[in-house]
């Protein structure tokens, strides 16, 4: 297939690259070249490539931010999301979109299912269903993948967050009351170029396997890195009292992503640890 992927150097969107250039012709746009708020633009890129696939993996993802920047990010999530849906449907392109698990309000207990209703407890979460609407009513053939607390070799995250933390300050407050699944962006492209290569459309959840804290997600990378003279202590996101409200329990089901593509997600601590091992690379080529 000829695909284009908007977003390709993010750190999802340059993984897609490395992941689906291995069997299809691949191109991609990004800042500064395409402004995905813009129709105009944003069909002149899929005029100029043609694609058979195009794959969504821009986002306005600064949830605290978001808060008070409303508007561009409800532009990114949610209007840019709608121009391209209605640009694939008219020249018969599937699109390949990203979602979150912030969706959810997180008041179960039990990992969220495709089906469940939605309730966003913040802006971002209400960008992104925003966005998973426009998607679904523009009706071109679509594939809307939920994932979260994404971490991977480009931009900023939790991993190399709690690394540096722990370069400088002997005690990190974490969080304790917020239960989710790390996902490896490495892993995640994996299972997208299963879901495309097997003509898959629909809402899939894929994270890795598992669950955790943020206080433990911490306290596992630390002790994989081998750090052990840095204390994790865990504490309460009102103490913290961030702009954005998040869910409590954010678990998504994955099942229907291992029973349509036959692969299973590995558990996000062996994920974790390949991760460290790219982050030793970077480190050892640099010295």
């Amino acid at each position: 297939m000829k695909i284009l992927i908007f977003g390709h150097r993010g750190m999802l969107g340059s993984e897609l690259m490395m992941r689906l250039q291995a069997n299809h012709e691949v191109a991609g746009q990004d800042i500064p070249e395409i402004d995905i708020t813009s129709y105009d633009a944003c069909r002149q890129a899929i005029l100029s490539i043609k694609p058979d696939l195009a794959v969504n993996a821009t986002a306005f993802t600064d949830v605290d931010a978001c808060e008070t920047r409303r508007e561009e990010c409800f532009a990114v999530n949610a209007l840019g999301v709608g121009h391209l849906a209605l640009i694939c449907r008219d020249m018969g392109i599937k699109l390949v979109h990203f979602s979150t698990d912030y969706v959810f309000n997180g008041r179960r207990k039990t990992p969220y299912a495709e089906e469940d209703f939605c309730d966003p407890l913040n802006v971002y979460g209400l960008s992104k269903l925003e966005g998973e609407k426009r998607l679904q009513e523009a009706g071109c053939d679509h594939l809307l993948i939920r994932t979260a607390w994404l971490y991977g070799k480009n931009g900023k995250n939790f991993v190399r967050a709690i690394l540096a933390r722990a370069e400088t300050d002997p005690v990190l407050d974490v969080v304790d009351d917020q239960r989710g699944c790390p996902t490896y962006s490495a892993d995640l492209s994996d299972a997208v170029g299963f879901l495309i290569e097997g003509g898959h459309s629909g809402i899939y959840h894929v994270t890795n396997s598992g669950q955790c804290t943020w206080y433990e997600f911490a306290c596992r990378i630390l002790k994989s890195s081998g750090i052990l003279d840095v204390e994790v202590r865990p504490t309460t996101s009102d103490k913290l009292a961030r702009p954005a409200c998040r869910s409590p329990y954010s678990v998504l089901n994955c099942e229907k992503y291992f029973r349509d593509t036959g692969h299973a997600m590995r558990h996000w601590t062996e994920a974790l640890n390949d991760y460290l091992s790219v982050i030793r690379k970077e480190v050892d080529l640099k010295s």
